[in-house]
């Protein structure tokens, strides 16, 4: 027979070379898996990957201190939501927590430190009131924070004033699309965030913009489409450039439409999330939404990319992406 034939040589080469193919698929597919550092925001870098991220934060105003910054800098989550809508609005402690991360970083993928993504306390109920308080968001980004929520966005004009608000007026990609000006953002502060990113002043005005639309911007501007003002001019609001993601916000939303018990199965509650999270992907935006251990794979079939979960959902969701955070 053939193979009898064969010298040993030739059969040693051969296993070789087979032992070398399944090394570079290994490869392969690990590098698939973990994404290349390319940004300072790592949840960047992960939804470039095709990644869905998941984030963790609570509404009980104790994150702002130095101490719980250094224990949450090795958080299970790829980003804190950081809230300061139903707590007190502290940049100070904003501030000590952030400089907590950045002590005890690098995270245990490698990043200086997690995303930390903000809830402002400015609800866009339309252009005139986002303006009046646009400095709670340029004070919350001088802390070095990756990004900011606007809650409530109910009109295009209070979008465009709050993406305004948060991008440097040397800025050209967007500008007049949609009605949206240069940025009115001022510089004062800048060295405190740059600290903060482990950049020079130069470098960190330089990448503080707003990503997808800079594609090397670091920082995640979303809305939070929660109720029937909002859902009203969902389609308009999210055309606005800037913008990374959106929420439906079931809790307000179901308020706002008068579902008594606030059930995510009332025929007007899966109307809501699905007009926003059409319109969402209509403008090759992100979709946030809840995620538990029982639907999360569901969820990322549905194309989900954003989750508030539990380390239990993470756990499942990363492991059906075939994505391990390390030990």
């Amino acid at each position: 027979m053939t193979f009898m034939t064969r010298s040993p040589l030739l059969i040693r080469t051969a296993v070789w070379l087979t032992l070398a193919m399944l090394f570079v698929a290994l490869f392969s597919a690990e590098a698939q898996q973990q994404p290349k550092k390319k940004h300072i925001n790592r949840v960047i870098d992960y939804l470039e990957a095709g990644q869905t991220v998941y984030y963790t934060g609570s509404h009980s105003g104790t994150e702002g201190t130095f101490e719980q910054g250094k224990l949450d800098a090795q958080t299970w989550a790829d980003y804190i939501s950081y809230d300061m809508e139903h707590a007190p609005f502290d940049v100070k402690g904003l501030q000590e927590y952030m400089r907590g991360l950045a002590a005890a970083g690098p995270t245990r993928d490698g990043y200086r430190t997690p995303t930390v993504i903000v809830n402002v306390p400015v609800n866009g109920l339309d252009e005139a009131s986002v303006r009046a308080n646009a400095w709670m968001f340029q004070q919350v980004l001088a802390t070095g924070v990756h990004g900011v929520l606007l809650t409530h966005a109910e009109t295009p004009g209070a979008v465009r004033a709050f993406i305004e608000a948060c991008r440097f007026p040397n800025r050209e990609q967007g500008v007049g699309q949609h009605g949206l000006a240069e940025g009115h953002r001022g510089v004062h502060g800048n060295p405190t965030a740059a600290q903060i990113w482990g950049v020079s002043v130069a470098e960190y005005e330089d990448k503080a913009d707003a990503w997808p639309l800079n594609p090397n911007g670091e920082l995640l501007l979303g809305l939070k489409e929660e109720d029937k003002i909002a859902l009203a001019h969902v389609d308009e609001n999210v055309q606005i450039p800037g913008l990374a993601f959106a929420e439906w916000g079931p809790g307000d939303m179901a308020m706002s439409l008068g579902v008594k018990g606030g059930s995510v199965n009332d025929p007007r509650m899966v109307a809501a999330r699905a007009k926003v999270f059409a319109a969402v992907k209509a403008n090759h935006m992100y979709f946030l939404n809840t995620c538990n251990a029982s639907n999360v794979v569901d969820m990322i079939k549905e194309g989900v990319r954003i989750c508030a979960a539990t380390p239990e959902a993470a756990e499942i969701g990363r492991k059906f992406q075939h994505r391990e955070m390390p030990q």
